[in-house]
């Protein structure tokens, strides 16, 4: 007999947690009607019940007790919002145990830990899902596993973070520097008080690992992923890049070639005619490439109340229906069978072969340029255009060079070089660029 009541735990009731409870509450008859389903937020655990949230619950509903829906046998999925890897591990895994299937959008807790709650999910066989944990609610988790999974990826790319694009954005659209816009950001509530995690790359890297790992079939040491903020990103360099017919990007960068794989974040000059130069504001947008399905962008909200719990909720019901119908684990946690994950190399980021964007400020001096080229020469480095404005300070001139593709090692041992040299001023700046997507 198929079960036609589903009992659902939610863990956290802060700003994700809230819009899940309004989707239970809201769109009930809907979640009825597509699955055939009556879903049921039985219990919520959080620190504080006693802060309104501008939802109504039953009495009984909430708790400050996490066990009351870990063990309550009556809940068959748990839901957790709550952030971080502790305790939320420890709570994910006391779930599982207790026969719990897992949905959650933590991503940095699947990042750095996924594969112990993959273990356990599997001795418990039970379903683990976390389509918000990348990308809000655009649903690529479900792309990659369902819809395009006939396909062998080459590429995954995306703008993930909308902190940065934001910042970005207005950078780029009113020729700020970086620490008023940020302090905008957070005026406006897209900036964390501690933005941190999101201005030094963190959050897109913990994206970009779980993306790469399900394109690729492959596990990931987060601790191993190249990344790098937007922190020295300047109004300068974004003006010159608009010369040049770019747009600077945060951009998550997963490939797999010759059977080695690239994981990194970094600040991206890419061509304002590529679609993903498009990609402002607050929006996220990831680019996917398959060997039969050839380019496609996902593309929307990346993050707030009601688009992750959209994707929550999405999860929510996937696994309503796997329960009705006995199927748990009908769709592999990370896209591949788990004895089908194989440990393909990183290419260290010093391997790495890129174009280069570099702007050095230099004493303004006859010489200077000859000097910097010959060093470029000597380590295999080659130029493919120069701006050197005819307006600058007195004592100082920026001389902008665009390079040819070169490996990063050759690239960071030539900037220590020059470095050294007493007519340099200021630390070079060093931006990567991508012409070709594919």
């Amino acid at each position: 007999m198929l079960k036609t009541q589903i009992n659902v735990g939610l863990l956290g009731l802060g700003t994700i947690g809230t819009g899940v409870v309004k989707v239970f509450q809201q769109n009930a008859d809907i979640v009825r009607q597509r699955t055939g389903i009556e879903m049921r937020l039985t219990r919520i655990a959080d620190l504080d019940t006693k802060t309104d949230r501008g939802v109504s619950l039953p009495d009984g509903v909430l708790t400050n007790d996490a066990d009351a829906v870990l063990t309550d046998p009556n809940i068959d999925i748990v839901i957790e919002l709550i952030g971080g890897y502790k305790p939320a591990l420890q709570f994910i895994l006391k779930a599982i145990e207790n026969g719990k299937h897992i949905v959650t959008a933590n991503k940095a807790l699947m990042a750095v830990h996924g594969q112990e709650i993959i273990a356990a999910a599997g001795r418990a066989k039970v379903d683990v899902m976390f389509e918000a944990a990348v990308g809000g609610g655009i649903p690529v988790i479900s792309a990659i596993n369902e819809n395009l999974c006939a396909n062998r990826f080459s590429t995954v790319l995306g703008i993930l973070n909308g902190t940065c694009n934001f910042i970005l954005t207005k950078m780029t659209d009113e020729g700020s520097d970086f620490v008023p816009v940020l302090a905008e950001a957070q005026r406006l509530g897209y900036a964390e008080a501690d933005p941190t995690f999101d201005i030094e790359g963190v959050d897109t890297a913990h994206k970009i690992t779980l993306l790469s790992e399900l394109c690729f079939g492959t596990r990931i040491d987060f601790d191993q992923v190249y990344t790098e903020g937007i922190t020295k990103i300047s109004a300068v360099d974004i003006d010159f890049a608009t010369q040049m017919g770019y747009k600077i990007k945060l951009l998550a960068i997963g490939k797999l070639s010759d059977g080695v794989v690239e994981v990194r974040v970094h600040p991206t000059m890419i061509p304002v005619s590529f679609q993903l130069a498009d990609v402002d504001g607050v929006f996220n947008a990831v680019r996917l490439s398959g060997d039969f399905l050839g380019p496609v962008m996902l593309y929307g909200s990346g993050a707030g109340m009601n688009a992750t719990a959209s994707a929550v909720m999405g999860n929510v019901m996937s696994i309503g229906r796997n329960i009705c119908h006995g199927s748990a684990g009908r769709t592999p946690i990370m896209g591949y069978c788990q004895d089908q994950i194989i440990d393909l190399p990183l290419r260290p980021m010093s391997e790495i072969i890129s174009r280069f964007y570099l702007r050095f400020t230099t004493l303004d001096q006859t010489g200077v340029l000859a000097k910097i080229s010959t060093i470029l020469g000597q380590h295999d480095i080659s130029i493919q255009s120069m701006i050197q404005p005819e307006s600058h300070a007195a004592d100082s001139v920026p001389i902008v060079l665009m390079t040819h593709e070169a490996r990063e090692v050759d690239i960071v041992n030539a900037l220590e070089e020059i470095g050294r040299l007493d007519i340099i001023q200021q630390p070079t700046r060093l931006i990567r660029v991508v012409d070709d997507l594919d």
